[in-house]
């Protein structure tokens, strides 16, 4: 009998096709994961799970009394509770390294289509209205070239990104993160400092940490207070290490120019959010690893991490390694 699994959200199709050869596979897109009786029963049965936001939880993992792995077709992993499928010996995966380039290519395009003003500049052509040749200082960007780029959180993506402004754009580096990086300092000439430094000097401050309990409303009032008034925020980690309303407040009161958003406290946005109705913010919908290459490459890499975990193999991917035991 093959074993049970349950595909959530988002698995490409040939790595779905694949699957289904190997397993019994049950796909649910959005599924009301507490009502609807069949995915209910489904978990009840199976073995592994292998997709994109569902949150495994205590009360999850209560229905799921022969589960064995959990493999996250993502780099984060704030939708599993860790410490609870440890204690149950339960294997986490999950697909970094995978999406590293593809991130850092869209954060770094938010930030140039903001400081350059792309979106809002392209509907004005499309609008109908460039009528003289020369349009004017109103419709001036800033330059990205040669300024301060402060980058929060320092990981694979984050030293991408670092790699793009200091080779590309000749830009300095400032960066903050739980321990210092040499080869960073080394390589893009970055420099070490605190938030509050980083914040003061930085003409673009990204925020590219992953959501953890230290990182939830880690940018507020506070903070986009001591950002310069010219300063740009990019957003490219989660909503939820930003207080969206404050940030709302700094660009309505001018403490920051402008912001790039790839996430959102909400997602999808709600249309009455004020953000929308700004022309200083650029808006896309979570599209950071978007592409159809590293999608599929993603679902691969966490089809492999479940097909080890569920035939007595280390994932490549394990989280918490502590639940494996060689057999």
């Amino acid at each position: 009998m093959k074993r049970k699994i349950i595909a959530y959200n988002r698995v490409e199709k040939p790595v779905l096709k694949d699957l289904q050869n190997k397993f019994d596979v049950r796909f649910f897109n959005n599924a009301d994961i507490k009502s609807n009786p069949e995915f209910l029963e489904f978990l009840g049965q199976a073995e592994g799970i292998i997709g994109l936001e569902l949150p495994v939880d205590r009360e999850l993992l209560d229905l799921a009394p022969h589960l064995k792995i959990v493999s996250n077709v993502s780099v984060g992993y704030s939708n599993l509770d860790i410490s609870e499928m440890s204690k149950r010996n339960i294997m986490a995966t999950n697909t970094p390294d995978v999406l590293t380039d593809t991130v850092a290519d869209t954060i770094f395009g938010i930030l140039v289509a903001t400081a350059r003003r792309i979106p809002e500049l392209d509907q004005f052509v499309k609008n109908g209205e460039w009528i003289t040749e020369a349009i004017g200082p109103k419709y001036f960007g800033v330059n990205v070239h040669h300024k301060t780029l402060g980058i929060i959180g320092m990981g694979r993506i984050g030293q991408a990104i670092a790699k793009r402004a200091h080779h590309g754009f000749d830009m300095d580096i400032l960066y903050h993160s739980r321990t210092k990086k040499p080869d960073v300092e080394e390589n893009f000439n970055a420099t070490y400092c605190d938030l509050d430094r980083l914040l003061e000097s930085s003409d673009f401050v990204c925020l590219i940490t992953p959501l953890t309990p230290e990182t939830e409303g880690l940018i507020g009032k506070r903070e986009f207070q001591l950002m310069k008034e010219s300063a740009i925020f990019i957003n490219g980690s989660r909503g939820k290490t930003v207080v969206e309303k404050d940030l709302i407040k700094a660009l309505q009161n001018g403490n920051i120019a402008a912001a790039g958003l790839d996430v959102f406290e909400r997602e999808p946005i709600k249309l009455s959010n004020p953000l929308l109705q700004m022309k200083n913010v650029v808006t896309t919908p979570h599209i950071g690893s978007s592409t159809h290459e590293t999608e599929l490459r993603m679902s691969e890499v966490a089809a492999s991490n479940l097909e080890a975990g569920l035939t007595g193999k280390k994932p490549l991917n394990l989280i918490d390694a502590s639940v494996w035991k060689e057999s």
